[in-house]
This record gives C-alpha cells, sequence and structure tokens, in this order.
C-alpha cells in the first residue's frame, strides 16, 4: 500500500498536547496528603484551629474582650461533666468547655509567635555567621553554645525573672532559648551551599556579598527550617505551658492551659475533669505538630524518600 500523503509543503507543525507537569506545589501537597503521619497532624492541627476560630460561637461563656474576666451566671461550683457542662465546671462556676476552646487560641498564638521571633533572629545569626566566617562566625556560634549549655527550661526561667512574668514575657523567654537551634540549622545550610556552582558563578560576575546571601544561598538553604519550625511549634507550646505552671506565664483570669493545670493540680484524685482536659489538649497538640513535622522531614529529605522505595 502507498504511504498516506503528508501535509503540503509550508504547513506548520501541529503542536500535540502534552500533559504538564504537576507543579511543585502541587506535588509537595500530593505529597503530604499522601503520608500517614503528616496527614493525621493536620487532621488534629485543623481541628484545633477550628475550636480557635470558632471558639465565640461554640463556647457557653465568653471572656470580656480583649480575654479579661469571664462573665459568668451564677451557679453550681465544681460541676462534674454534664449534657449542659461536658467538661464540668471549676471552683468557680466557670464553664471548662468554654475555658479549654478560648485557651486553644491562646496556646496556637503562644507556638506561633514563639517559633517565628526563634526562626526570624536564629536565621539572621546563622545566615551571618555561615556566609562571614572567621571571627564572626566563632563570635556568635560560641554565644549560641553558650546559651545551648544550660537546660531549656531553667534558661527560660532565668529571661522571665529577669523581664518580668506575664504572657508574652514567656513568649519572649520561650523564644529567646529556641534562638541557637535554628541559628546553628541555617549556618550548617549556608556552609553546604556556600561553595556551590551557582554562588560561585553569580560571585564572579560582580554580586555583593549580601546580594549573594540573601538572594542566592538562603533561599535555598531554608528547607530544613520548615521541618524544624513545625516541631518547635509543639516544644513552644509545651515550654510556655511549664511556665504557666510555675505561675510565672499567664496570668489569671486567662484560659491558657498550663495555668489551668497549675491551678487546679491538687484537685487530680478529687475533681479530675479539671486536670485531664487541659493536660490532654496540650498532649495533642503537641502530638500533631510532632507528626506533622515528621512527615516534612520524610517529604523533604531526597534520602529518606528513596530509602523508602
Amino acid at each position: 500500500m502507498d504511504p498516506s500523503p503528508g501535509p503540503p509543503p509550508g504547513t506548520p507543525p501541529v503542536a500535540l498536547p502534552v500533559a504538564a507537569p504537576p507543579g511543585d506545589a502541587k506535588l509537595f501537597l500530593r505529597r503530604l496528603l499522601g503520608h500517614r503521619l503528616a496527614l493525621a497532624g493536620l487532621i488534629i492541627i485543623a481541628f484545633l484551629g477550628t475550636c480557635a476560630l470558632l471558639a465565640p460561637w461554640l463556647a457557653s461563656e465568653r471572656p470580656q474582650p480583649p480575654f479579661g474576666v469571664w462573665a459568668i451566671a451564677p451557679r453550681l461550683k465544681l460541676q462534674p461533666p454534664s449534657w449542659l457542662h461536658p467538661l464540668g465546671t471549676d471552683q468557680l462556676g466557670r464553664d471548662q468547655l468554654s475555658r479549654m476552646l478560648y485557651g486553644a487560641r491562646v496556646s496556637l498564638l503562644i507556638g506561633i509567635f514563639s517559633v517565628t521571633l526563634a526562626i526570624a533572629l536564629g536565621t539572621l545569626l546563622g545566615a551571618v555567621a555561615g556566609f562571614w566566617g572567621g571571627r564572626v562566625d566563632g563570635l556568635i556560634m560560641r554565644l549560641m553554645d553558650i546559651m545551648l549549655a544550660f537546660p531549656s527550661l531553667l534558661l527560660a526561667l532565668a529571661v522571665v525573672v529577669i523581664i518580668g512574668k506575664g504572657l508574652l514575657n514567656a513568649m519572649l523567654a520561650v523564644g529567646i532559648i529556641s534562638i541557637p537551634n535554628y541559628a546553628r540549622i541555617v549556618r550548617a545550610s549556608v556552609l553546604a551551599e556556600v561553595h556551590k556552582d551557582y554562588v560561585e558563578a553569580s560571585r564572579a560576575l560582580g554580586a555583593s556579598r549580601g546580594r549573594l546571601l540573601w538572594r542566592h544561598v538562603l533561599p535555598n538553604a531554608l528547607s530544613p527550617l520548615i521541618v524544624s519550625g513545625s516541631l518547635g511549634i509543639g516544644t513552644a507550646i509545651l515550654d510556655t505551658a511549664g511556665l504557666g505552671f510555675l505561675g510565672l506565664g499567664a496570668q489569671p483570669p486567662l484560659a491558657e492551659w498550663g495555668l489551668m493545670l497549675s491551678d487546679n493540680r491538687q484537685k487530680l484524685f478529687g475533681e479530675w475533669w479539671l486536670v485531664v482536659a487541659p493536660g490532654l489538649a496540650i498532649m495533642l497538640t503537641v502530638l500533631g505538630f510532632n507528626l506533622l513535622g515528621d512527615g516534612l522531614r520524610d517529604i523533604m529529605d531526597p534520602r529518606l524518600r528513596r530509602g523508602r522505595r
């Protein structure tokens, strides 16, 4: 058989439709949703975030803004869980579920604020130390080593004693004690990037040190911070709850889970619902962020992905 005639001369070629590869964001989201631990952590965090956002509508009682004295109607105190009060009431007759919902707002704010502060300052110090090297590197990292030599809770206590107790000061203290961890991570990432070919090419083209660091090196060295930041949020919430338990964090009448544990620690074998609920909430929050961090580490580390194949 004769071959079928081709297109007439001069006809432009017809482009065949080609399926575009999924973008980096879509691929990352697909891997994230396909990872069991990360998906479990996301579900826990989404549940807590929903409770925090919908607290004014889900709670039967609410404090006077902003998080002031609770306006409560006269009722019996220390009531066990019931249909009217699913988590019971405390020694002042306040609904425990309402305080737990508003406490979710405070705890999530604590974690995000503390980790953001620590990442911002730690990234600055670690990037400068890793990129400049020499005496600058030695001075910054020796300061970080001194901070790491102290137990984290003891150092946080010292910071709170210096700047004063209160929720904001507790968040600042937790953020400050977390700076060395992020500084060391960023420094190691910068040292791994600073001698690569694209950095040498930019330097040969006359790019300044500041441009090399902030426009080329640092954006490629921030991936480990995503994992460390997600793990650090749970740690920050736990540390701030510990300061609240010691009476150096949030102060009454603010609804904060660590403070609620401190106020009711002597009622564990009597009115157990006053202690179990905030304790489980802290555990669940830390677990959610830890699961998400472990999942992100598995997804973003190509060596771990190859090991799972």
